[in-house]
């Protein structure tokens, strides 16, 4: 018997080679191919699918319309009952979408999907999939959650085309497929979670939303890099992409939108993992905020955008002497270039010495910050550190440092402001350009503004 043959495909791409290359000579990635078992594609037969009879017998809604009789259409959006989620996706479901969900094992994608189950099922029909449980399982989740819906049917099942047999059948508004790696279609050789059978099952899934109406809701998992098994092209596919991100040691979770074709991309949705699932968290700055020490060195507040919302985050830095030549850098929650670059501009422009120093800087609650407003907390975290003097507990900076050790402005001034006076931050120290481009607007705020031109000017406020 002859051996099946096998092809290397690129994750990325979809590239075939039949060896296993280093990097990819279409899309230049590297260490992308993946072994599989090889399909021959199907021969089109010379009947009704032939391309000639499909010329002939083109659907209506396959043909071309002139651009100027095109109508914008009124998208119908589901609200999921989960306000925070709901701000994430734009206001809720809409019709005919498809939504990727991803995260870590154990992170609580199937709690979510199942308290979401619990609020749409009552008036909507909702078709639960899934391949990684059994049914027992999922009953034992929904009397945790206290889900017990009308119009909820769950389905334990791998098989795509079972699935959507009882897609037909049941004619539901939305699907849920739990994980989309666990799902393998018969006309595929290769297995499930592969590169083949993750395209080609999403893409039924897709056709089946796009064609019926349907919102639907793919999990995918992750890898060990971080990124979404499987193919690149899945987020290509799918309307949004959503993240579920934090530490599975820790209780606050948040939602976040990488893709988003109907709403923005720069929306957090905040959740804590209580007993009863997850909970909302309606004031993410309170909570990032609770159990913050009082008069001790390295802690400087920070108010950071995440989309239209302003949050209040904590950045803590403690840096101590070394007798190793090479001191240590570690950086948690802010990225790791960005801290030497600035612990570069403290060095050469303050000539404080923390080349002799091991320096370690924390974001408190699990935030992963990436804008340059947070550049003046943290030089102030780590000065403070350095020195063993205390921001001020009312204290709060943010702002962009320049190689220069000049401070730039930021975007959203005025909201900033306003979440850090509401939680009793009674002195805001700001970049001095973006005090004299919102003067007005900042004397309403009620709050002391205290401007900075440059890092020098950040030190007063620690010998204040």
């Amino acid at each position: 018997m002859k051996a099946p043959k096998t092809v290397f495909v690129c994750s990325e791409c979809d590239y075939q080679s039949s060896k296993w290359l280093g990097k990819c000579p279409q899309c230049n990635a590297w260490n992308t191919f993946v072994e599989e078992m090889y399909a021959s594609p199907a021969k089109v037969s010379a009947g009704s699918n032939s391309p000639t009879r499909a010329a002939a017998s083109t659907p209506e809604q396959s043909r071309a319309v002139k651009f100027n009789e095109f109508e914008i259409p009124e998208y119908l959006r589901h609200s999921t009952g989960i306000g925070e989620l709901d701000r994430v996706l734009g206001g809720g479901l809409v019709e005919g979408s498809v939504i990727l969900l991803a995260g870590e094992p154990g992170i609580g994608k199937s709690t979510l999907l199942m308290q979401l189950c619990g609020q749409l099922g009552n008036s909507c029909k909702v078709l639960y999939a899934s391949g990684e449980e059994s049914k027992g399982q999922l009953k034992m989740r929904a009397d945790r959650l206290e889900v017990n819906a009308e119009f909820l049917y769950v389905q334990t099942e791998t098989n795509i085309a079972h699935i959507l047999a009882e897609y037909d059948k049941i004619k539901p508004d939305i699907v849920i497929v739990d994980s989309i790696q666990t799902i393998y279609s018969d006309e595929l050789t290769s297995t499930a979670g592969s590169v083949t059978q993750v395209r080609e099952c999403s893409s039924l899934l897709i056709n089946r939303a796009k064609t019926d109406g349907a919102a639907v809701l793919i999990v995918g998992h992750v890898n060990k890099e971080g990124g979404i098994a499987g193919p690149k092209v899945l987020e290509h596919m799918v309307d949004a992409v959503l993240y579920f991100e934090g530490d599975r040691r820790q209780p606050h979770r948040i939602v976040r939108a990488i893709k988003n074709r109907f709403g923005s991309t720069n929306e957090i949705g905040v959740f804590e993992m209580a007993e009863h699932g997850l909970e909302e968290v309606a004031n993410p700055s309170a909570m990032l905020l609770e159990g913050r020490p009082t008069g001790v060195s390295g802690s400087c507040a920070v108010c950071i955008m995440e989309g239209t919302r302003p949050l209040i985050a904590e950045i803590q830095a403690l840096v101590t002497p070394t007798v190793f030549p090479a001191p240590r850098r570690t950086a948690n929650g802010i990225d790791y270039n960005r801290m030497c670059l600035l612990l570069a501009v403290l060095e050469k422009r303050l000539g404080l010495k923390f080349s002799t120093c091991d320096v370690y800087l924390n974001v408190i609650g699990g935030l992963r910050l990436d804008e340059p407003a947070v550049d003046a907390a943290a030089c102030l975290a780590m000065i403070s550190s350095l020195r063993d003097i205390p921001v001020p507990d009312d204290v709060i900076a943010f702002g962009e440092v320049g190689l220069s050790g000049e401070f730039r402005s930021v975007a959203s001034i005025e909201q900033r402001v306003n979440e850090a006076f509401r939680l009793g931050f009674t002195k805001i120290a700001l970049p001095k350009r973006a005090v004299l481009k919102n003067e007005e607007t900042l004397k309403e705020s009620g709050a002391e503004i205290i401007p900075l031109s440059g890092i020098y000017d950040a030190i007063r406020l620690l010998v204040q």
